[in-house]
């Protein structure tokens, strides 16, 4: 992903700093804390959208009920999701940005702003990028004007390097059901290329 090579000191440098960043203190209701997971020579990204209550609480990724049918779809162990070689985890707002009307308040745009290029720089081995949800879809694919459902459905033009997937969210299952194609083509797909990867 990266043709510029960095220090091994210079990475964590930046890893400290992303982690003592305040940018948005000021708007975030449960203050700074910034949750990720970082590993230069991870094979696969994924990218969410914000932690919430739960990973900011615990400082872990996913560690909610979503995290768990995501971890099902990608066919892998807590063991395999946590472990910095195999998943960098680099959701589109380090910091949990509060409730709204309907869920949780989108990514505050500073985040990415300042840190994301930073560090996807860094990244050395992405084989696969996992784009969760529609914020991630946004930034990455730079693709407003199409829905996150047209852009899961044509998932193979994007093969084998990019997959758009909703958000594992429980609030999701019915969107699910109403789209059946995303766990019986999407997720069995993306299952096996996780394998393979890690196999490798």
């Amino acid at each position: 992903m990266a043709s510029k090579a960095y220090s091994q000191n210079s990475t964590q440098a930046l890893l400290r700093r992303v982690r003592a960043c305040d940018l948005c203190a000021d708007h975030l209701p449960l203050g700074p804390k910034p949750v990720f997971q970082f590993g230069v020579s991870a094979p696969i990204l994924l990218v969410g959208q914000a932690p919430g209550t739960a990973a900011h609480n615990s400082g872990i990724p996913f560690s909610d009920p979503s995290g768990e049918r995501l971890r099902r779809w990608l066919g892998v162990t807590p063991q395999s999701f946590y472990n910095p070689s195999h998943f960098a985890l680099l959701p589109m707002g380090f910091c949990y940005p509060g409730k709204g009307s309907g869920g949780d308040l989108p990514p505050r745009s500073e985040c990415a702003l300042h840190w994301r290029h930073q560090l996807l720089a860094r990244l050395t081995n992405v084989q696969l990028t996992l784009l969760v949800g529609a914020h991630a879809v946004r930034w990455h694919l730079n693709k407003p004007r199409r829905s996150l459902s047209d852009l899961a459905r044509d998932w193979e033009s994007r093969w084998p390097h990019t997959v758009v997937l909703p958000h594992p969210s429980p609030r999701n299952t019915r969107w699910l059901q109403q789209r059946p194609w995303v766990e019986k083509d999407i997720v069995p797909a993306v299952r096996q290329r996780v394998a393979a990867l890690l196999a490798a």
